[in-house]
């Protein structure tokens, strides 16, 4: 049996390689600013991320309007926060490669908790053993 938290972390990979992608294509082929580069990839993986997280990630019944607005709020947070991180480290050694890399994985911790206590909160199936008995 999948865990959660197996299922949360699959679909961010899948969202991760949609966003990862667009980003190297606007900025290397399209040659963008690393700031809006790093903003549009982020925005435009919107619905996918969304419904990947809603139906693998989450199993969510929550009604889609709530979810979607507490998801798009969510998402302002993080498309900030991404494009701060990965325009700061492109100003170093580490580049925008790894800037998306640490801005990945710090919204993946703080996204793990807002979509299961506060995104899908509502109508979530359980998704352990350890859920179920609480």
């Amino acid at each position: 049996m999948i865990t959660g938290v197996a299922r949360y972390l699959a679909a961010g990979f899948l969202a991760f390689l949609v966003d990862f992608g667009l980003l190297a294509l606007l900025r290397l082929v399209l040659e963008w600013p690393t700031a809006i580069a790093a903003g549009v990839a982020f925005l435009v993986s919107f619905a996918f991320t969304y419904t990947i997280q809603r139906t693998l990630g989450f199993v969510s019944r929550a009604p889609h309007g709530r979810a979607l607005v507490r998801y798009t709020i969510l998402v302002a947070v993080n498309t900030v926060a991404t494009a701060v991180i990965v325009a700061s480290l492109d100003q170093t050694a580490a580049g925008w490669g790894i800037g998306k890399v640490v801005a990945t994985a710090l919204t993946t911790i703080w996204n793990y908790f807002a979509y299961r206590w506060w995104v899908f909160a509502e109508g979530t199936t359980p998704t352990s053993v350890t859920d179920q008995e609480s």
